[in-house]
């Protein structure tokens, strides 16, 4: 059956279009009903929406905040701001202008929280540290399948995230790798062999991508030689 998924998805019908007709979430393969999606497109432009209305007032207060801004509502503010660049990279269509406007906002943030902690190294350290941890994050972010997976209300169910990772593309895949550990890792390497198996049984082997199958697997050595090291 042809769906009218749209071009740029948000994650409600991202992850729908996932499970349509995919040998990988249930044998035999099940169908998305078409009001099953016309449902979750609706839900994920309302969130969009309502997402434009909440970050339009997030950049009106940040520009709002008096120079003596206290360190508690400039960081509350920052942290606003980063739950903002989560949510948007979850919506439908294109919100590279407002993940760029973000960035642009937490910098300056971040130059008046610098002020605050003057030359204290061990503070210096930390702010560096933060940086740092918030650059991966938002790299990680990129890929759709990520922002899916982070999301404080995620559509992934977790019976369902080792077909995910098997229908994911491969840049979806090796950053997804870098947000479990070794034992979570070891466990959906663990799921998808079963599955495997499971699909060779009905002779559909080839359904599990050989490339995604490799990264899980490498992913896992990884982590457990970065343990190892510790």
């Amino acid at each position: 059956m042809t769906l009218p998924f749209t071009h740029n998805p948000g994650r409600r019908e991202r992850h729908l279009l996932r499970r349509h007709e995919n040998p990988l979430f249930a044998w035999p393969p099940e169908a998305v009903a078409p009001e099953r999606l016309l449902a979750a497109q609706k839900a994920d432009h309302e969130e969009m929406v309502a997402f434009r209305e909440s970050f339009a007032d997030l950049v009106r207060r940040t520009a709002e905040l008096p120079p003596d801004a206290g360190s508690e509502l400039v960081l509350g503010i920052k942290q606003e701001l980063e739950q903002h660049y989560e949510q948007c990279c979850g919506l439908p269509e294109d919100h590279e202008r407002e993940r760029a406007a973000v960035r642009r906002l937490i910098d300056v943030i971040m130059r008046t929280v610098q002020r605050y902690v003057g030359a204290d190294p061990l503070a210096q350290q930390e702010l560096d540290d933060e940086r740092i941890a918030r650059e991966v994050h938002f790299r990680l972010l990129e890929q759709p399948l990520v922002a899916d997976l982070l999301h404080r209300e995620s559509t992934i169910q977790p019976s369902e995230l080792t077909p995910t990772l098997l229908s994911a593309t491969p840049a979806e895949i090796d950053a997804a790798c870098e947000i479990f550990d070794a034992n979570q890792l070891a466990a959906i390497v663990d799921e998808a062999a079963a599955l495997r198996a499971r699909l060779a049984d009905v002779a559909l082997d080839l359904a599990l991508n050989d490339a995604v199958w490799d990264r899980l697997n490498h992913a896992l050595a990884r982590v457990r030689g970065a343990s190892t090291d510790h």
